[in-house]
């Protein structure tokens, strides 16, 4: 490894608790009977609430980040969030990626993300330019057939809920892609305080 090469591909996530995870697959499950095409399923270990993609990162990155991340969750206590509900980016017409969304705690959820993500500016990752909708990716699209269309399927899907959870820590995780697809392993845990 070449000190200061920019070769960890990484992201802040948190990760929902094994009953969400187990009742996204079960509704993943489900969808399969109903949407066909090209569509690439995400695994449990791969679904997370992303909060910032840093694509490649440097081990010294890593030690910044971390310390960002340290002093912003010092001032936040857990909190609780709901997986419910699903949807499709950009739109119902030409959907290229299928996901649950986030309730709860928005108003703790996003402050933080705020938050991190001007620190993270000035560390020098460009902020996001669109505005932070909090998701749990199910399954991206490139070609799509679905029994009566994707949103007949949304709206029999309509009332899905994979249960609520407590955000206790937040994860910089590192991807590597592999012939499988990506595999995570954990840089760092950070908890709440509070």
């Amino acid at each position: 490894m070449i000190p200061g090469a920019k070769d960890i591909r990484a992201f802040l996530a948190i990760e929902p608790s094994e009953s969400v995870l187990q009742a996204l697959a079960r509704e993943q499950e489900k969808l399969k009977r109903e949407i066909f095409g090209q569509v690439s399923w995400t695994r449990p270990q791969g679904q997370h609430l992303t909060l910032k993609f840093f694509d490649n990162i440097s081990r010294t990155d890593v030690e910044n980040i971390r310390a960002v991340v340290e002093r912003q969750t010092a001032r936040v206590s857990p909190f609780a969030l709901t997986v419910e509900k699903l949807g499709t980016f950009p739109d119902s017409r030409k959907p290229r990626v299928l996901w649950s969304a986030v309730a709860g705690s928005l108003g703790e959820l996003t402050a933080l993300q705020s938050a991190l993500d001007t620190d993270f500016e000035a560390l020098g990752f460009a902020r996001e330019n669109r505005p932070y909708k909090p998701h749990i990716t199910l399954a991206r699209i490139k070609t799509l057939q679905a029994q009566g269309g994707i949103g007949a399927v949304l709206g029999r899907h309509d009332r899905f809920t994979a249960g609520e959870f407590m955000v206790r820590e937040l994860i910089l995780f590192q991807s590597r892609l592999g012939p499988q697809g990506a595999v995570y392993s954990k840089l760092a845990v950070i908890p709440l305080g509070g």
